[in-house]
């Protein structure tokens, strides 16, 4: 008898798991691994209505194409009000017109001169999103930052760069808006970048 009402209890609970689960989806990405999403109900007036990714995936052709290349450091856009980083917050603008190289087979920072715990070569970058916002109000919200020329309806793919042979990630990373538009982060710092050469 105890057995029975065992299993109607976890036939229960699983009941109630699933019903709880029920807007939840996993995905499955290019390197096998799995990523869980919360899915809210979207209004039907809604502007936009993709949701939020978070997890890691390989960069698509098209971000590839755009985020590949030499970038100078052209303007200071803001800070995130959180915390304190290595590039000196909130007077950190000393690296305006250093040089970042982003390659499929060659990362190099060294060239932001005056801040050498921001300076890495990496032969055979992993370069991964980890974030997905598909509009103002997601990326304020996940980033706590208001910079200047996000807007409403704008995708930000945040790209994070690791050293292929530890996994482990730099504190360089970056947001690419639209695939027309690359931001440096440096911690709690964003700064705008303009290509020098594909």
């Amino acid at each position: 008898m105890r057995g029975k009402v065992l299993i109607l209890l976890i036939v229960s609970i699983l009941s109630d798991c699933l019903i709880g689960c029920s807007n939840v989806s996993v995905l499955k990405n290019q390197d096998n691994s799995t990523t869980v999403n919360t899915v809210e109900e979207q209004d039907s007036t809604s502007a936009n209505p993709a949701e939020l990714f978070v997890g890691r995936m390989a960069l698509d052709s098209e971000t590839e194409k755009f985020f590949y290349g030499t970038w100078k450091v052209e303007k200071l856009l803001g800070f995130a009000d959180s915390y304190n980083d290595a590039s000196e917050y909130p007077t950190g603008q000393k690296i305006i017109d250093d040089e970042i190289v982003i390659n499929k087979d060659w990362f190099s920072s060294d060239g932001l001169k005056n801040y050498s715990d921001y300076q890495y070569k990496l032969k055979n970058p992993l370069y991964e999103i980890t974030m997905i916002c598909y509009n103002q109000d997601d990326f304020y919200r996940n980033f706590k930052m208001d910079l200047p020329g996000i807007n409403m309806n704008d995708e930000i793919k945040e790209i994070q760069v690791s050293d292929s042979s530890t996994g482990f990630g730099i504190p360089v990373g970056f947001l690419v808006v639209n695939n027309d538009s690359l931001i440096l982060v440096l911690e709690a710092s964003c700064f705008e970048l303009k290509r020098v050469t594909d």
